[in-house]
C-alpha cells in the first residue's frame, strides 16, 4: 500500500469535513474503486487503534471522519458548542415513520400519525434529516421522502439497515410474513 496515496486520502477526507463517495476519492487519486475501498479500510483500521480521537465511518458508498464518542465532553468543553439539537416528540414520530418505511409520502405519514405532519416534515427537511427522494407513480405524483446522510450521522449509523428492529417487524417475522 502506497503511504503517499493513503496520506493524500486522509488529507482529502479531513479537509472536506463531510462525507465523500468512494467514487470521488478514487477519481481524485487515480485509483480503482476497489483500491480506494482498500485504502479507506486501512485508514479505518489505523483510526481504530487506541489513543486515536477520530474514526472513519462508512455511510452507504461514502466515508467521512468523525470524532469518537468518548471524546464528546472534551470537544464540547473546548469548542463551547452549547448548541443542542433536540427534536420534538412529533418530529421524532415523523422521522421514525420515514426511516422505517421509506420512501414514503406525506399522506402516508399523516395516516400513520393520525394528524397533519407538514410542519414537522418541513422542520426535518430544513435540518437535513429528511429529503425528497422522488415522486410516486400515482395520480397527483405525490413527493416521496427518505432519510439523509445527516440522519445516519446524527444517529451514528452506517446505513439504514442498522436501525433497531421494531416490535411490528418482529411480529411479522414470527408470523412468517415478508415486509
Amino acid at each position: 500500500m502506497d503511504a503517499e496515496i493513503k496520506a493524500a486520502m486522509e488529507a482529502i477526507l479531513f479537509a472536506s469535513g463531510e462525507e465523500l463517495s468512494i467514487e470521488r476519492l478514487s477519481q481524485a487519486l487515480g485509483l480503482s474503486k476497489e483500491a480506494a475501498n482498500e485504502y479507506t479500510d486501512a485508514i479505518a483500521a489505523d483510526c481504530a487503534a487506541p489513543g486515536r480521537g477520530i474514526k472513519l465511518i462508512r455511510m452507504d458508498d461514502c466515508v467521512r471522519f468523525v470524532t469518537k464518542p468518548e471524546y464528546a465532553d472534551s470537544i464540547k468543553a473546548a469548542l463551547d458548542t452549547g448548541r443542542v439539537y433536540s427534536l420534538s416528540q412529533q418530529a421524532l414520530e415523523v422521522l421514525a415513520a420515514v426511516a422505517y418505511n421509506q420512501p414514503v409520502t406525506r399522506a402516508y405519514i399523516d395516516q400513520v400519525r393520525g394528524v397533519d405532519c407538514a410542519y414537522s416534515l418541513q422542520n426535518l427537511i430544513e435540518r437535513g434529516l429528511v429529503a425528497e427522494t422522488g415522486t410516486l407513480d400515482a395520480p397527483g405524483r405525490p413527493k416521496l421522502y427518505g432519510t439523509t446522510h445527516g440522519f445516519l450521522k446524527m444517529f451514528g449509523l452506517s446505513s439504514i439497515d442498522e436501525l433497531p428492529k421494531t416490535e411490528e417487524a418482529d411480529a411479522d417475522k414470527k408470523a412468517g410474513s415478508v415486509q
